[in-house]
């Protein structure tokens, strides 16, 4: 595996960038796409995509977009192409030229739309302020959800996933956690999608087969880094310093890992949570992972998280087993 990718975004400098910059204020939380995901041909294919479909849609209106982050900011293509796609009249200025106008224009914007998509606010990945920001990936979710309300028989690029990055500033420093996040339907996983909402289904409806489900994950783990002379015997304590998760994986997937890739004894959660995020990164690599994972779920010792992450892993090699 290439270093830059197992040290993106894990060295204080990269992080410290984002405070100089004035880019993630103090007490302000930012999702953003790592630098390891920008030149994803899947997400460039996407971005190249939206942007021919949205000069289609305005052709006759003479409005071309070059740039999904540039262009769409103030308002004004989203304005023409609500307008045009779903008949929608908004009651603002075409043309919004200062900050506190293109505010107010997305407000509108935007709050008309989650109506149409009967969306409530805790479901939106976007909002006014991250759209006003240039924030790709708020951006591309709003046009992606726009495409499929409005053209539901559009060919969007399926399985298109980035890897991300949530940064906050607190009183104690930055905290930081990564999450594999889908833009796109992963309709090349629908069957294993299928099985990830069984899955979901009886860790909240069926407890009472929580037990058999847990024994026979931790049996599937143990034959496997049994191997190694480890001995796993509770899913909550054991895999939240991420040693196990990267050892197992290491083990199914055939590789050797470079101890001085991981922390083999972390000593601080700062030490687990690189561990558990090395794990997610190697799981989406790996095409895994089709659901986010916050990675401090699983230092945290959230049992139902670790078991999602060991069932991606159990249902993959357990039937080539079988």
């Amino acid at each position: 595996m290439d270093p830059d990718f197992l040290n993106a975004f894990t060295q204080p400098s990269t992080l410290d960038q984002f405070l100089t910059e004035d880019i993630i204020a103090k007490g302000e939380k930012r999702k953003l796409i790592k630098p390891t995901s920008s030149n994803n041909p899947k997400l460039e294919e996407l971005k190249l995509f939206l942007t021919e479909w949205i000069n289609r849609t305005l052709k006759e209106e003479h409005i071309v977009v070059k740039s999904l982050e540039e262009d769409l900011y103030d308002g004004l293509v989203l304005h023409h192409l609500l307008e045009n796609l779903g008949s929608l009249k908004l009651d603002v200025e075409k043309i919004a030229l200062t900050e506190k106008k293109q505010r107010k224009k997305l407000s509108v914007i935007l709050e008309v739309l989650a109506k149409c998509l009967q969306l409530e606010e805790s479901q939106l990945k976007w909002s006014v302020e991250s759209i006003l920001a240039k924030d790709l990936l708020s951006t591309l979710h709003l046009l992606v959800a726009i495409a499929k309300h409005f053209e539901p028989t559009l060919a969007l690029p399926p399985n298109v996933q980035v890897e991300t990055i949530t940064i906050e500033t607190t009183s104690r420093g930055l905290k930081t956690s990564n999450a594999v996040e889908y833009i796109t339907e992963n309709k090349e996983n629908i069957e294993a999608q299928s099985k990830d909402y069984a899955f979901d289904e009886l860790l909240s409806c069926a407890p009472d087969k929580l037990d058999a489900t847990k024994k026979a994950l931790l049996q599937f783990v143990d034959q496997h880094v049994g191997k190694l002379g480890l001995n796993v015997k509770d899913i909550k304590s054991q895999f939240s310093d991420g040693v196990i998760l990267l050892l197992l994986i290491g083990q199914l997937e055939g590789y050797f890992l470079n101890l001085r890739n991981f922390f083999l004894t972390p000593a601080s959660t700062m030490e687990m949570l690189h561990n558990v995020n090395l794990a997610l990164e190697l799981l989406a690599e790996g095409g895994l992972l089709n659901f986010s994972v916050n990675s401090e779920d699983i230092v945290n010792g959230d049992t139902k998280a670790i078991m999602r992450v060991l069932h991606c892993l159990y249902s993959k090699y357990r039937t080539k087993e079988e």
